[in-house]
């Protein structure tokens, strides 16, 4: 699924959702830094709280939400400031398109 924002176009239902969501940020020409920064840090971030649960064909659930929010604020040890706020803001607009059960 590749998109013209940062925003995805459709829901993200299932976590292969959101690795397609990623993939497409780096086919974009005009994507910045930041962005990229975000979408790998967070892909990550995911892949290992993911594994907790199922693989990528699961569905996304509030647990996994849970776990990879946890996972971003234990993060603000290890990020410089501006990278946590790049990384937490970018989270926070994903999420408005994460359909979760």
């Amino acid at each position: 699924m590749t998109t013209n924002s940062t925003t995805p176009a459709e829901q993200l239902t299932i976590v292969a959702d959101i690795y397609l969501y990623f993939d497409g940020l780096f086919e974009q020409d005009d994507i910045d830094s930041d962005t990229l920064f975000a979408s790998s840090y967070l892909r990550g971030l995911i892949s290992l709280v993911a594994t907790e649960f199922g693989d990528e064909s699961q569905a996304i659930s509030s647990a996994l939400i849970e776990g990879v929010t946890q996972k971003i604020i234990l993060a603000k040890t290890e990020l410089a400031p501006q990278d946590y706020a790049i990384v937490n803001n970018f989270w926070l607009g994903m999420r408005k398109n994460v359909s979760f059960k």
